[in-house]
């Protein structure tokens, strides 16, 4: 493999996929929204309020985004109590779902993520890709016992 490709692996609800590639990579204020949360730390939350801010795109447009992201499970979000102008409000906020979080590393360059949440992401791909292998073993009727010794022959490499 060459040092400059990275292999990205996503995995998606097969039910969705459709939906979530089309939300995704059919919309450029979806992509922006992504590359923000990146910026912003993949694992922070965002706020509608910076989002309609910093985006050059409308209103309208980022809430409608976000609710389409937020249904299919890209976001996560939340509302939390704030303090504006000696009132409490309550404002929204979102993070990346652990698919959202696949999505924005397909975007991501890997000098705008820190030791830490590469660390992070490569153990969660790796917890994921596991429990895959063991589902479709287990339908397939591999035994766990050749998995683990190919996981040993590969890791004293």
């Amino acid at each position: 493999m060459d040092s400059h490709s990275h292999p990205y692996v996503v995995f998606l609800p097969a039910e969705q996929k459709d939906k979530i590639l089309s939300a995704i990579f059919g919309s450029k204020a979806s992509l922006e929204i992504l590359r923000f949360s990146l910026k912003h730390g993949i694992s922070n939350k965002i706020y509608q309020k910076d989002l309609v801010r910093r985006l050059a795109y409308s209103n309208k447009t980022i809430i409608e985004n976000l609710k389409t992201l937020t249904h299919l499970g890209v976001l996560n979000e939340h509302m939390e109590k704030a303090e504006h102008e000696g009132r409490v409000v309550w404002v929204k906020a979102y993070q990346l779902s652990d698919v959202g979080k696949w999505f924005a590393l397909l975007i991501a360059e890997e000098k705008d993520l820190s030791e830490k949440e590469k660390a992070e992401i490569l153990q969660n791909i790796f917890r994921s890709y596991i429990r895959w292998v063991k589902s479709l073993s287990e339908k397939l009727h591999v035994e766990k016992a050749k998995f683990e010794r190919i996981f040993n022959e590969e890791m004293k490499g």
